[in-house]
């Protein structure tokens, strides 16, 4: 099963799930996405949220293919281009920290590890920017697939709690103390970054038996 990485850009947005890419929770306060909403309008304001970050920030997502369909994503920003944080109860973000806003594994590919996989893409490149955390705002109450992580989820993948919630506590992942995840975390995503290719033996020694009875070739 072929894996590999690729940022989030407008070229593959339409890839994502329907439900997520036209969907604007993160990307507007919920005032102007609920008028959004209204109007028809939200894969625009999407992709002109996405547009601009791209231009200011850079990367701020990644998608995971299997076997060169999409099978998951992830979504990372820092806190001021993501409104919705203004509305969380355990908001504001620490100013070292990137926000994991928002993800999903599709149902077909859940069970495999892929989510981890995308966590641990998402930190090596907030790494790569110098900052020190990931933050991320769980779902306590998760039922299903929504717009926040559920809080167990992040907590197996090596989030804690900086600030508790009954329905949505805000956690961190440090990077900077984590040493041995993010060695793990490296080699996994540098197995993915790169073509995946099956590993050469090393070729047999030739014992004298062979030699003696090996055919010439003509």
């Amino acid at each position: 099963m072929a894996r590999r990485l690729e940022p989030l850009t407008l070229a593959n947005l339409g890839e994502l799930p329907v439900p997520c890419r036209d969907c604007v929770f993160w990307e507007l306060d919920p005032v102007a996405a609920k008028q959004a909403d209204r109007n028809g309008d939200t894969g625009l304001e999407k992709e002109a949220w996405l547009s601009q970050l791209l231009l200011d920030w850079g990367t701020a997502g990644v998608v995971l293919y299997v076997d060169d369909e999409p099978a998951g994503f992830a979504v990372y920003a820092p806190a001021t281009y993501l409104p919705r944080i203004q509305a969380f109860p355990t908001a504001p973000v620490s100013p070292d920290a990137v926000v994991l806003a928002t993800g999903r594994i599709l149902p077909r590919y859940l069970g495999l590890g892929l989510g981890k996989i995308l966590v641990q893409a998402v930190a090596k490149d907030v790494l790569k920017r110098g900052f020190r955390a990931v933050e991320a705002f769980g779902d306590s109450r998760w039922d299903g697939p929504g717009c926040v992580w559920p809080t167990e989820f992040l907590r197996a993948v090596g989030f804690g709690v900086v600030r508790e919630h009954p329905r949505n506590p805000r956690l961190r992942l440090d990077l900077r103390s984590a040493v041995t995840w993010r060695s793990e975390m490296e080699a996994a995503v540098e197995r993915l970054m790169g073509a995946i290719r099956p590993e050469h033996s090393p070729p047999k020694p030739v014992t004298v038996r062979d030699a003696l009875t090996r055919t010439p070739s003509p």
